[in-house]
């Protein structure tokens, strides 16, 4: 069974930092799309980060030259790490996969992906 579980989020003041990672089980992390996407309240998702099969990155252009999507397919775990954060990032961050055949990082770079976890909120304070 699928399933993806993230952690690491928590509340920091504007420019700060923030990793938020991903425990992948079920499915092989380097075969599978992986994204996350992000949700503010009264707001749509919103496609943060997605790392292709090919280890391929892409990026919202919010968060462009700010965060930093990677993977380690020992430790079966996603990162996203987030720096230079603004008041702007608050939001419910969630991580998702999408298996081979099921659509590539673009457009939604995770946002519609098949599977995604609980989400962990992440609070920028001004």
């Amino acid at each position: 069974q699928v399933q993806v579980a993230e952690s690491g989020g928590g509340s920091v003041e504007a420019g700060g930092s923030l990793r938020l990672s991903c425990a992948a089980s079920g499915f092989t992390l380097s075969n599978y799309y992986m994204g996350w996407f992000r949700q503010a309240p009264g707001k749509g998702r919103e496609g943060v980060a997605c790392i292709s099969i090919r280890s391929i990155t892409y990026y919202g252009d919010s968060v462009r030259g700010r965060f930093t999507i990677s993977r380690d397919n020992a430790k079966r775990t996603l990162y996203l790490q987030m720096n230079s954060l603004k008041p702007e990032d608050t939001a419910m961050y969630y991580c998702a996969a999408n298996p081979p055949l099921g659509g590539g990082c673009n457009p939604s770079l995770g946002a519609e992906f098949r599977y995604r976890g609980q989400g962990t909120q992440v609070t920028v304070s001004s």
